[in-house]
């Protein structure tokens, strides 16, 4: 998150500043309210791109060697600088302070209040993989597992979850939340399969697994006359048949950013 990275530079002294977008024009390769953090050697998000990002930040560090505080750019999108977006952008950038700070932690919080909700079941190698790589998303990744020690290398990435009763999580979600099943215990995957597909309301329940592994819930459910017709498994069918951890999340990760972004 930006608001955490330009903490970390603010609390270390290392300056920086504020890039965001203000306003747009026609086409530009990001939207009004797009930021990005820009210090000495580092960055951290983007704008777009492009010639466009590369004159910014080296607009940004000529601020933070003068005694300003603020700047303005209004920039067409033309041959001057070698993009062909045809449009127009205004940018602001600001020397980073503790307001801008949180300034910046309101608009992520607000931002994430509207992003879709993926609940992952299960922290193990694809679990993981599959939190890794939605992470970067405009997504609310949260990693479920009863198991402290794999969960830690997650909570970094995505928020993490430990707790005994993980089909709890499931009834406490939000109406559209995506569910993806793939715990270390068949019997667990089944039991949160069973209360996702009960709410009626998922944008997404995904299932690792087999042809045979849902035919056996299909019966299990069928005699408590719960359907698994909105069931996805095994999941990531569509992708390579390759049973990598990271290649069955990627193929997942695509699967499931269509039905909820």
């Amino acid at each position: 998150m930006l608001a955490a990275r330009l903490a970390t530079w603010l609390e270390a002294g290392d300056a920086s500043a504020l890039v965001e977008v203000t306003g747009v024009q026609g086409s530009a390769p990001r939207e009004a309210g797009a930021m990005m953090g820009v210090s000495a050697g580092k960055i951290c998000g983007t704008i777009g791109g492009g010639a466009l990002e590369a004159q910014v930040i080296t607009a940004a560090r000529v601020l933070l060697r003068s005694s300003e505080a603020t700047t303005t750019i209004d920039q067409p999108l033309g041959p001057e600088i070698g993009q062909c977006c045809g449009g127009r952008v205004q940018l602001a950038i600001t020397r980073v302070s503790p307001d801008i700070v949180e300034t910046v932690r309101n608009s992520e919080a607000a931002a994430s209040a509207t992003q879709a909700t993926v609940l992952i079941f299960g922290a193990g190698h694809t679990g993981g993989a599959l939190a890794r790589a939605l992470s970067p998303l405009p997504l609310r990744v949260s990693v479920i597992d009863q198991r402290a020690d794999w969960l830690a290398p997650l909570s970094f990435t995505v928020n993490t979850i430990e707790t005994a009763l993980p089909e709890a999580e499931v009834v406490a979600a939000q109406p559209g939340t995506a569910f993806v099943i793939m715990t270390h215990d068949h019997a667990l995957d089944f039991l949160i399969a069973e209360a996702a597909l009960a709410r009626g309301d998922a944008a997404y329940v995904g299932m690792i697994g087999s042809a045979s592994k849902r035919a056996k819930l299909t019966a299990n459910l069928a005699r408590k006359g719960i359907g698994t017709d909105a069931l996805i498994c095994p999941i990531g069918a569509n992708g390579p048949n390759d049973k990598r951890p990271t290649v069955i999340a990627l193929a997942a990760a695509a699967e499931i950013t269509t039905k909820i972004l």
